[in-house]
């Protein structure tokens, strides 16, 4: 398997409230539907994904960096109402209206939060972290993850200093010993590889506080009215993927209404590059227009 990665056409910030600063990545078209990327964890705007169907689906892709990751501000104790209030300010400024919304990994739930109040007009979950601090998953977890999940809830200022230790490296192996052979396969393509760790280079240039703040978020109790999401959900992961969710997303599709799961078959957490057509072309069903 063969993937195309490239740099961003456009890149730039915008200031949003306090004066802070969003960076931003945009691939594809100009003029075509705008598609928020919220990105997977500790990488940075420049990570996009689909560069090779961008064009031809007349996708807009545009990746912005969490506060404290990349160029973005830093942000001590935001929540998940700030960053949707980040959101929504940037797609003004943007003039992107209701934009289209990917969530990827760690970026999930901050996505789930727009939606749920209608910041976007329909979003898709691509191997999305899940609200692992659920009851439903106290014996799920493998014990050190475990462990860090109970941190988060029960004293979120030590598991954010815990979190603030980590480092490119530390992400980066992370994920090449935790990843099924399938991903594998994906990430130690030379020019993935150098794309993504770019990425985790560029998100801890501040430092690794955005990062902690974003994990201490996922990690605990989401506090998000998933209930309350009206816009058109689909949740993607690989069906050798258990890394992201242990029940591949079965419990938090149903508690969105109406959502749809896809199971890809044969493929594991990099849905998003292996089957970033698959997932486009899905969202754009939920344009006004189409």
């Amino acid at each position: 398997m063969s993937l195309r990665i490239s740099d961003p056409v456009r890149i730039g910030t915008e200031q949003v409230a306090g004066g802070r600063l969003l960076g931003w990545a945009e691939w594809g078209p100009l003029d075509g539907v705008p598609v928020l990327l919220s990105p997977g964890a500790a990488t940075s705007r420049h990570l996009g994904f689909g560069a090779d169907v961008l064009d031809g689906l007349g996708v807009r892709l545009i990746s912005v960096d969490r506060p404290g990751l990349g160029v973005s501000s830093l942000a001590p104790g935001r929540t998940f109402s700030d960053s949707v209030g980040d959101v929504r300010a940037f797609a003004a400024l943007r003039g992107l209206e209701r934009p289209l919304m990917v969530g990827n990994s760690q970026g999930a739930p901050f996505a789930l939060a727009c939606a749920a109040v209608g910041v976007v007009g329909a979003l898709a979950v691509v191997s999305g972290a899940d609200e692992v601090a659920a009851p439903r998953f106290a014996d799920a977890l493998p014990d050190e993850l475990r462990h860090l999940v109970d941190l988060a809830v029960s004293d979120p200022a030590a598991a954010e200093k815990l979190f603030a230790g980590f480092t490119p490296q530390v992400m980066w192996d992370m994920v090449m010993s935790g990843s099924p052979e399938c991903d594998l396969a994906v990430y130690r393509q030379p020019a993935f590889a150098a794309a993504y760790r770019r990425a985790l280079d560029e998100a801890f240039v501040q430092g690794a506080d955005g990062y902690a703040r974003d994990t201490v978020l996922a990690m605990g109790h989401w506090g998000i009215e998933l209930s309350d999401i009206d816009v058109p959900v689909d949740l993607w992961y690989g069906e050798k993927d258990t890394g992201h969710s242990p029940d591949q997303g079965a419990g938090l599709t149903s508690r969105i209404p109406r959502a749809v799961r896809h199971l890809v078959p044969d493929a594991g957490g990099a849905v998003l590059w292996t089957h970033a057509e698959q997932v486009l072309s899905t969202l754009l069903k939920h344009t006004p227009a189409s």
